[in-house]
Order: structure tokens, then C-alpha cells, then sequence
């Protein structure tokens, strides 16, 4: 999985009812600005699309997590035709007190997973992404 190609990944972070939600830069030279996003981004080198969220994860939330901690993955194709992956992690009261903000984005937010599906600065895709999971997932 390591040497195919990819574009990035993202990693809807679940805790009870509720989802951890990035407000975005409101900078016109980035794609969705001033919209709820999750953790993720590009990739770096060949990193394996796990690492790439992990990494991202920890550079925007200040969170590490273990690969075992991702427990639903799935790839989609970007606007472009490119694949980019979609991981989904649970994490708890203990973590979310943990979070230390980083340099990208306004803020982050833990919401309610069903406003975020909602939001009208929701990123479509991604509220689709996690529609994907919900729907395999009855109650999660």
C-alpha cells in the first residue's frame, strides 16, 4: 500500500455523539475556506495513507494515535481522478482534553455528529465520506 499513489487522507475523529471538526483558514488561496473540515491533509514522501492521517493528526490536533486505533478506512477519487483516503478513529474525554491546536485552521470544535452532517460550511464530501461509515456503522 506504501508505493500507490495517492492524493492525501482524512480522519473523522468520533467521540460519543460527537465529532472533533477543524474551521478551516478563511484564506482564498486554499480549496473549502472558512468550512468545518477533519484532520488530514496531503501526503508527504511515500507514506503509507495511515501515516499520512497519523501525522497530520498529530500536527493539527497535537494527538497521537496508533495505527490500531483507525478502525474504518475506505478510498474515494478526488475531484481530479486521484484516490485519497477516508479513516475513521474513536477517541475519548481524556484525548479530546489533550488536543493542542496547531498552525493550520481557526479552531477546532468537538459538534455533534449530526449538526456537522448538517452544516452549511460542512465540506460535502467529507459529510458524504462520513455518511459512508454511518451507514455501515447503525449507531456509531
Amino acid at each position: 500500500m506504501r508505493d500507490e499513489p495517492f492524493g492525501g487522507a482524512k480522519l473523522a475523529l468520533l467521540t460519543g455523539r460527537g465529532l472533533v471538526s477543524i474551521l478551516r483558514d478563511d484564506v482564498p488561496r486554499i480549496a473549502w475556506p472558512g468550512h468545518w473540515d477533519f484532520a488530514g491533509g496531503a501526503r508527504e514522501g511515500r507514506e503509507s495513507p495511515s501515516a499520512c492521517v497519523l501525522r497530520e493528526t498529530r500536527e493539527e490536533l497535537g494527538l497521537e494515535l496508533d495505527p490500531g486505533r483507525l478502525i474504518w478506512r475506505r478510498t474515494y477519487l478526488n475531484s481530479n481522478g486521484r484516490p485519497v483516503w477516508f479513516f475513521v478513529a474513536r477517541i475519548g474525554a481524556a484525548e479530546i482534553a489533550r488536543i493542542r491546536f496547531g498552525d493550520e485552521g481557526q479552531g477546532w470544535a468537538v459538534m455533534p455528529v449530526a449538526d456537522y452532517l448538517a452544516h452549511p460550511k460542512g465540506i460535502g464530501q467529507i459529510k458524504e465520506r462520513l455518511a459512508d461509515y454511518l451507514a455501515v456503522q447503525p449507531g456509531a
